[in-house]
């Protein structure tokens, strides 16, 4: 019998080709954020055995640029959840094929809304931060959180 995989962590690794790149080989941000939304969404949906929708990605930055024949891993993890919401931390990292070189090209966080049969928002259950990195990254959730929460309210009122 194999061991199971942790659900609330999920690793994906796609080579870039051709399609996924603009004429000069340097491969499309939306090709990697799409990888990123599917490797949080799964990671979340194993979470909660429940259909997510996607309702938030912070800012997502590209530190390099990712060209056609590179390794692109993303590698998701729940770091938070609410009654029907949960958010992954999802890390895009960049292995050059011939030479081993990897790269970091982004780290980005992504909430998930856990819907029902009729696609309305149903609770989860919650995440256990059981060590002390997982405790850290929680407490930043909430901050994020916090300044989402911020950000629409003075957003509502404008």
């Amino acid at each position: 019998m194999t061991e199971r995989a942790n659900p609330d962590e999920l690793t994906l690794a796609q080579v870039m080709l051709p399609e996924d790149a603009n004429p000069r080989g340097n491969v499309h941000g939306g090709t990697l954020m799409k990888l990123a939304d599917t490797a949080g969404g799964v990671c979340a949906t194993r979470h909660t055995r429940r259909r997510v929708v996607t309702v938030v990605m912070d800012s997502m930055t590209f530190e390099q640029p990712v060209y056609v024949g590179d390794l692109v891993i993303v590698h998701a993890q729940v770091t938070w959840t609410g009654r029907t919401s949960i958010e992954t931390e999802v890390r895009i990292e960049v292995e050059h094929v011939l030479s081993g070189e990897m790269r970091h090209i982004s780290t980005a966080y992504f909430v998930y809304v856990a819907t029902d049969e009729h696609g309305r928002p149903t609770p989860v259950h919650p995440f256990e931060a059981i060590t002390p990195e997982q405790r850290q990254r929680w407490q930043a959730a909430e901050e994020r959180r916090a300044a989402r929460m911020r950000q629409r309210l003075v957003g509502a009122s404008a």
